[in-house]
């Protein structure tokens, strides 16, 4: 059965209710929720997708996430996605949304930030491989593998935010 979303404007509200491949393919914008995962000593998830996924497969990213449900909210969806890709039920909060018009079709990014101390247990199906980067490190590679569209753009985004060890580093680096 195909994934249902909320098609909506440029101003994040909603329109109706479409198949996610209809919206896709006719170019309208739809909610996907990502967190951003730090430990606590301030490092940064990096994780590749599985070279099976059906979006971007072997890209690397800084969020975890997928689209929102129908009458889901953006921090319910972010919690939904955070339990079925990396098997964590952690808090996550809000930070920001943005319109991220690169990759298949135009998506408003709710980006949400958690603090993961527990195990991760990555489905095989969305995560090919993960691992935990400092500032340092994510400066080194950042420019230089292939991220999914908008990762890059959320991480400089959250980082400009204040949150993070070392806010503002890899932004103005």
């Amino acid at each position: 059965m195909s994934e249902l979303v909320e098609h909506v404007d440029e101003q994040d509200r909603v329109l109706g209710v479409v198949e996610r491949g209809e919206a896709e393919r006719q170019h309208w914008p739809h909610r996907i929720a990502t967190t951003i995962c730090r430990d606590q000593a301030g490092r940064i998830l990096v994780l590749r997708r599985s070279e099976t996924h059906s979006r971007f497969p072997g890209y690397y990213d800084v969020m975890v996430g997928g689209a929102v449900n129908v009458g889901e909210s953006y921090e319910e969806a972010a919690a939904r996605e955070l339990s079925e890709e990396l098997g964590v039920c952690v808090p996550v909060r809000f930070m920001f949304k943005f319109l991220c018009r690169e990759g298949i079709s135009p998506v408003w990014f709710g980006v949400h930030e958690a603090v993961v101390s527990e195990r991760l247990v990555p489905d095989p199906g969305e995560i090919g491989w993960q691992e935990w980067l400092t500032l340092d490190e994510l400066r080194d590679v950042i420019d230089q593998w292939c991220f999914v569209p908008g990762g890059r753009e959320a991480l400089r985004r959250y980082l400009e935010s204040g949150s993070g060890s070392g806010a503002g580093e890899l932004a103005a680096g």
